[in-house]
């Protein structure tokens, strides 16, 4: 955990909430599955620098478990297009030392996606490179009830002390346990809010909301987001 007092702005691990799909296909009247299509290009483009300006981790918030709220066949595109990209981006990542992580309750989503995810992570599994951790089916709510659920089960096991829980104890039981802790918080097209995505993890994290939609996201984008980072005073509570 975070100390008391002032520390330097080093950046380890950026999270994304890529908003802005629809309203980026809406502008140009377009169809919402070419908006997705349009940032699926934006991840790529987004991965691809994150790894070159030397970032340790990049968690992208990928499909939240309420956009199965979202119209049926929205959905349907959204996941077609999760298996293309598995099918089609693997290689790339590989080739760029990329290792995959998975956060959310990602095993309730179809059997073939699922698959995909877990051959994906097997292969990556051995690089050294950027961290890309996928949120899928993901929600901070859920998390949480998650990992309050594991502590509970293990203390009823005797496994442990009622009396010895802390914030380790549960960070170690969260999603992101194995992620450096989130540095920086990045939302795009203009909202301002988390939408339930890493709440414990942003408790110190620096926030930015850019205009951007997320389908126009790319390395200035990125650099200029790396930019006003270094310019913040981190100060964790000390003052």
């Amino acid at each position: 955990m975070p100390g008391g007092g002032d520390s330097p702005a080093v950046l380890r691990h950026i999270a994304i909430i890529m908003d802005g799909n629809g309203r980026w296909a809406k502008k140009r009247m377009l169809p919402r599955v070419e908006g997705h299509r349009a940032g699926m290009k934006a991840v790529r483009k987004t991965i691809s620098a994150a790894g070159e300006l030397g970032i340790e981790a990049l968690t992208l918030y990928a499909f939240s478990s309420e956009n199965w709220r979202r119209p049926a066949n929205e959905v349907a595109d959204l996941m077609g297009l999760l298996r293309f990209y598995l099918r089609r981006e693997l290689a790339e990542l590989d080739r760029n030392n990329v290792r995959l992580e998975l956060l959310g309750d990602w095993r309730a989503l179809d059997s073939d996606i699922v698959a995909d995810l877990d051959a994906a992570r097997s292969r990556l599994s051995g690089n050294s490179g950027l961290i890309v951790a996928l949120a899928l089916n993901y929600g901070g709510q859920d998390e949480l009830v998650r990992a309050v659920r594991a502590i509970a089960a293990d203390a009823k096991a005797g496994m442990l002390d009622p009396n010895a829980i802390d914030a380790a104890a549960i960070e170690q039981r969260l999603d992101t346990a194995s992620l450096p802790p989130l540095d920086l918080i990045i939302r795009t097209s203009g909202e301002e809010r988390l939408s339930n995505f890493l709440l414990w993890q942003s408790a110190y994290a620096e926030l930015l909301f850019v205009d951007t939609l997320w389908p126009d996201f790319d390395r200035a984008a990125l650099e200029g987001a790396i930019a006003a980072f270094g310019r913040r005073e981190r100060r964790y509570g000390g003052r």
